[in-house]
């Protein structure tokens, strides 16, 4: 028996070539090679029926390849086709489809004629046609006698490693498990009947039944959840082990801030406001979320937590993701202020303006992009740090603006909606203050996808809008006609919208712009010089003009469900109703259901839970940034009693033992090293 933490490179049954392409992916030891788990399963003990027509979800084909050939579609390109007819045992040639592979020579010397395959993708019809184009396959032969393990059975299917075919790989992983020390492993969480011994990696490979692989897994996404809510309650633990400072006994300038308002705070902001009250009060340092929909008054809250701070006599730095972001604050922060005699400066790459009020003194109030990072900003003694939008930096980067204080209190403000799984595993180290209401005197929204309109008709829903004195997005996925997404660009756009509004004055506004040319678009955008706006996703975030009242999102089934809302919340932001339009010419099903689920709902919190369940976490935790976007089982976010259990097994081990000195010390690997209360590791 080998041990499991044996090197690979000493298992006889392994090739030189197998040793090196494992490592390559990361495999070293036997452990490695079966904590590498299948992605997927395929039940081999029935395949799908060869399909009539198209089909919405992958199939599992099996067959035998009647024709192969090598054609040509351009200059130097080619594809690899083979017609793959059902032999299940019926009338031969009752049913077939075409499987073509583009510039991928080398399949051709891997499928021939005769071949008995089984082949897996989504089929589509071209030219009368059903075709897969670029399926998983796997030749079937008997070799060896080890053929059960590829067929009349629950097969795994295993992520690719280059060098290893999937059928090798099933193998390789059949032979580690009967001839290592699999017995002796261990799920890394705390002991339980259930993860001891060889039970769950036999089970995750190789089942006698689906619903044991599901278990398997879940016991497996268990310990990878246990891992991550470790590191969470670690950190927070650490982060209340700092000494801060006692903030926000003095309110004088709160409640003058409270008088000028012309409006009352919601009860959310009011709730919000206290529970950052209560923590700055506090001797250890804050560590909160402040988490709201669009539209919901984050601003007014970080307003309130700063005049906190600065009554006790501390400065208040705010960072924002763009310089957009960064001068719509330091605008609205100056109009509100101002009276109140607070002393307000903005730092980005191209501007640094301070508001002093003929006063002497240093900025009481810093707001500014990453060119806060710099040693030339101005701080002398920063107590609050308020970084909005904080999924958009990088760890290191909030890092260094927390330290630029001494261990100042922190709120971090985000404006994308998370279910409340992805919030647990995210923002696990912080505290949560939730703004779940809208401030009164906003326009209604009304949302309405059109599946390729004419454009006579868009062009006058437009005019009547602007005649009425309202202002518009219109919003494209790209700056620049690009090769290879097929999609109006901007630019080309705006020369088309010039003439069919001709009475109107036109704009654009995009990334590629240097920073002043858009700050200039975007003021005289604000001041209604500019009637339309034609623009990319830059707009998303922040942009806060509330005329506006329209907005054409052109291309609608290229974002996701949470930018669309993002963008959309951009409008209705005064008291007129606002229209905004998803235009699209996509036949796919799916895609139509994802814009439909806008026009049902403006709730950004039920549209998360909606987008979690279209995309998958995984694809959501990729646009946070959040460090976590490589989990093995990112299905499993949705499981809120998973992550609870996880929860409380880190809790239970960290509950006296924060340095995990004692006797959980072998869950110490677990841990990442890295600063409290700056959210989960993650690439920059």
């Amino acid at each position: 028996m080998f041990a499991v933490d044996q090197a690979l490179a000493e298992i006889p049954f392994l090739k030189g070539s197998e040793v090196v392409a494992l490592a390559g992916a990361g495999i070293l030891t036997v452990e490695d090679g079966l904590r590498w788990l299948p992605r997927r399963y395929e039940d081999r003990r029935r395949f799908d029926a060869f399909p009539t027509m198209p089909t919405a979800h992958a199939v599992c084909l099996r067959g035998k390849v009647e024709d192969a050939s090598l054609r040509q579609f351009g200059p130097g390109r080619r594809f690899y086709e083979v017609i793959v007819m059902d032999d299940s045992g019926g009338v031969f040639g009752s049913g077939k489809v075409t499987c073509r592979w583009f510039n991928m020579p080398y399949i051709q010397k891997m499928i021939l004629t005769g071949h008995e395959v089984i082949v897996y993708g989504k089929v589509k019809e071209s030219s009368g046609r059903l075709i897969i184009d670029h399926p998983e396959f796997e030749i079937l032969r008997d070799e060896e006698g080890q053929a059960s393990i590829h067929v009349e059975r629950i097969v795994p299917i295993y992520k690719n490693i280059s060098g290893i075919p999937q059928r090798r790989l099933r193998e390789l992983q059949y032979l580690l498990l009967k001839e290592s020390d699999v017995g002796s492993l261990h799920l890394r969480v705390p002991a339980t009947e259930a993860n001891d011994g060889a039970g769950p990696f036999q089970a995750v490979h190789f089942p006698e039944a689906l619903v044991q692989a599901e278990n398997a897994r879940r016991e497996f996404a268990l310990e990878e959840f246990f891992g991550l809510q470790l590191n969470v309650v670690w950190r927070r633990k650490r982060y209340q082990q700092q000494t801060g400072r006692v903030l926000g006994k003095k309110t004088t300038y709160l409640k003058a801030f409270y008088a000028s308002l012309p409006f009352d705070l919601t009860g959310a902001q009011k709730r919000s406001i206290k529970e950052i009250l209560a923590d700055m009060r506090e001797l250890r340092p804050m560590n909160r979320l402040l988490q709201g929909d669009v539209g919901a008054g984050k601003t007014f809250v970080a307003m309130a937590a700063m005049l906190l701070a600065i009554d006790s006599g501390c400065q208040a730095a705010l960072m924002a993701p763009t310089q957009i972001l960064a001068e719509q604050h330091y605008l609205t922060f100056k109009k509100w202020l101002l009276p109140l005699g607070i002393r307000i400066s903005l730092k980005t790459a191209n501007r640094d303006e301070a508001s002093h009020l003929e006063m002497e003194g240093a900025p009481q109030i810093i707001i500014g992009t990453h060119a806060l990072l710099q040693d030339s900003v101005p701080f002398q003694d920063l107590g609050l740090v308020v970084i909005d939008e904080q999924h958009k930096f990088g760890v290191s980067q909030r890092t260094t603006f927390i330290r630029q204080g001494i261990t100042p209190d922190v709120l971090v403000m985000t404006a994308t909606p998370i279910p409340r799984t992805l919030t647990m595993t995210i923002y696990g180290d912080l505290d949560v203050s939730l703004l779940d209401e809208k401030p009164p005197g906003r326009g209604k929204i009304i949302t309405a996808v059109r599946v390729v309109p004419k454009q006579t008709e868009v062009t006058k829903f437009i005019k009547e809008q602007l005649s009425a004195g309202r202002q518009a997005y219109l919003v494209y996925p790209l700056v620049e006609e690009g090769t290879a997404i097929k999609a109006e660009s901007a630019t080309e756009a705006l020369e088309k919208w010039r003439k069919r509004l001709a009475r109107f004055e036109l704009g654009m506004i995009h990334g590629k712009l240097k920073a002043e040319e858009k700050e200039s678009i975007m003021q005289r955008f604000r001041d209604g010089e500019i009637s339309a706006l034609v623009s990319t996703t830059v707009i998303e975030v922040g942009v806060d003009v509330p005329n506006a009242t329209v907005m054409l999102i052109h291309h609608a089934e290229r974002y996701g469900l949470a930018q669309l809302h993002q963008l959309r919340g951009r409008i209705g932001r005064g008291g007129h109703k606002g229209y905004c339009v998803l235009l699209t010419d996509t036949k796919d099903p799916s895609a139509l259901d994802k814009l439909k689920e806008l026009e049902r709902s403006n709730d950004g919190f039920q549209i998360a839970e909606a987008d979690l369940k279209l995309r998958g976490p995984g694809d959501v935790l990729g646009t946070m940034q959040s460090g976590v976007g490589d989990l093995k089982f990112a299905d499993y976010l949705s499981d809120i009693e998973l992550l609870r259990e996880a929860r409380t097994m880190a809790d239970h081990v960290l509950s006296e033992d924060v340095d995990l000195s004692g006797a959980h010390a072998r869950f110490r690997s677990l841990i990442v090293e890295g600063e409290p209360g700056t959210g989960l590791p993650g690439a920059d």
